[in-house]
């Protein structure tokens, strides 16, 4: 078996894995270390929580302790770009738990903290800048830092930060490397662009691979629920009532459609908070580490979080709305089953929401197994377009539940709705019908006054709408 001690790691970087209990190297990191220790450029694809962070992470720390002496003021000996603010502060933790105890100086950079800070601290030099690109570019052209003596570079899921619209900065950036550098780049997805942007980026790399593109990790159990849109703010309640008590993630496509959604889950007295783009960054964390202690039960996101969130407890990912992005169905479910652990996703699809359905079932090479619902009309591809029902069952929706025999205090007895169908689960909650059926744009009001069902529903405009992110936001 393969140890990290076979790798050829300083004693440091050792001790700190064994203070962490990091015992077995993973594949991407059996893979990848003992090349960049080499010197060779890299071209990594492995979806996330493989470890990619300490592929790339442990052997440039190795690099640089190697050095023996400080880095200069203003400069940065590797520079490592992430495409979210959460994924900068995650790849920074890890680097810095692996340095404890070390002369080098981890730093990061990001949209929503203060420039002039940044810049001050930035002037006494660092080993290791972790950075969104377009806050890097701010501090570049104030001449906060100069990466003029930038010897190791790594491009951390390179495709999301195309599909966010960095490909200008990467080249603006680019232009203020030396030529003479290491470059490291990963992926979870290989599109053209990654190509062209390894071509400009990579000097004779080598290439790893651990999983394919849209690979799903073998320990996530992930399914779908059909429903209707109306419909899915209960059928969300009763997963979570059915399993209370266990870390759940939440995805949203709108920033405006997660906020409500979060609101509406605290007038039901659960523990839920959200993270999306008009959050501060302060707000962000501050939700983030409230999730990670377990103050929080339920944390509801837009796809800003998908590749940012490592945290082992999460046992439950609930897609509420299908991505318009098929490659970040993988990415979101990858938030569950980290550090060894399993974990279960379930899609909730509503009639207009079958294209996308189609495109996740495409890019994972697999049907999703329906747990609830029946397909609905019109589905095409893999589901059947006219699905038998069974006795009393509408056209598109979900199966009849049967009676509760108790129901909560002030609301009448319990009718039909949706049953969660993970094995163990109970009976569901009745549903909420809406006013126009098939539709699901309204919900009757509670009686005796609770809180009312969500009126209208949220635009289907992804985050951010396809434009370029402001740079002083990344």
């Amino acid at each position: 078996m393969t140890t990290f001690a076979d790798l050829g790691l300083t004693p440091n970087l050792l001790k700190a894995l064994e203070r962490l209990e990091f015992t077995t190297p993973t594949p991407i990191q059996m893979q990848a270390i003992p090349h960049v220790l080499a010197g060779r450029d890299l071209m990594g694809l492995a979806q996330t929580g493989t470890g990619k962070t300490a592929a790339f992470g442990l052997p440039l720390l190795n690099r640089i302790l190697g050095l023996g002496h400080p880095p200069a003021p203003r400069t940065v000996r590797a520079l490592i770009l992430a495409p979210t603010r959460e994924l900068v502060g995650q790849i920074a933790d890890h680097l810095t738990q692996f340095t404890k105890g070390t002369s080098v100086k981890v730093m990061k950079v990001i949209g929503g903290s203060s420039l002039n800070k940044q810049a001050e601290l930035l002037a006494r030099g660092s080993d290791v800048l972790v950075a969104t690109p377009g806050r890097l570019i701010d501090l570049l052209e104030r001449r906060a830092l100069t990466l003029d003596a930038t010897g190791f570079l790594v491009l951390d899921e390179a495709d999301q930060m195309l599909d966010m619209g960095f490909i200008h900065l990467l080249r603006k950036i680019a232009r203020y490397l030396p030529h003479k550098r290491q470059t490291l780049m990963f992926s979870a997805t290989m599109p053209k662009l990654i190509d062209d942007l390894a071509e400009e980026y990579l000097r004779d790399p080598v290439k790893v691979a651990v999983n394919p593109p849209g690979k799903t990790a073998d320990r996530i159990e992930h399914a779908v629920h059909f429903t209707t849109q109306g419909d899915k703010a209960k059928l969300l309640e009763d997963y979570l009532l059915t399993h209370q008590g266990e870390a759940a993630l939440v995805f949203n496509r709108t920033k405006h459609g997660a906020e409500k959604l979060m609101k509406l889950l605290v007038s039901w007295g659960f523990s839920a908070g959200s993270i999306h783009g008009n959050k501060s960054q302060g707000h962000r964390e501050r939700t983030l580490a409230a999730f990670r202690n377990g103050e929080l039960k339920v944390l509801v996101a837009t796809d800003v979080a998908a590749r940012g969130i490592d945290i082992p407890l999460v046992r439950h990912v609930y897609n509420y709305d299908m991505p318009n992005v098929p490659d970040n169905y993988v990415h979101r479910i990858g938030r569950t089953a980290r550090a060894g652990a399993s974990g279960k996703a379930v899609a909730f699809c509503a009639p207009a929401e079958m294209d996308e359905l189609r495109a996740v079932e495409k890019v994972t090479g697999q049907p999703l197994a329906v747990i609830g619902g029946t397909p609905h009309v019109g589905g095409g591809g893999s589901r059947p377009t006219h699905a038998p029902r069974r006795p009393g069952q509408e056209q598109g929706g979900s199966k009849p539940r049967p009676p509760k025999s108790a129901a909560r205090p002030g609301e009448k007895p319990a009718g039909t709705g949706q049953k969660p169908a993970f094995q163990g689960q109970r009976a569901g909650k009745p549903g909420v019908r809406s006013n126009e059926p098939g539709q699901g744009k309204t919900y009757a009001a509670r009686p005796q006054g609770q809180s009312p069902r969500p009126q209208g529903q949220a635009p289907r405009r992804a985050e951010g709408g396809g434009r370029p992110p402001r740079r002083s936001g990344s």
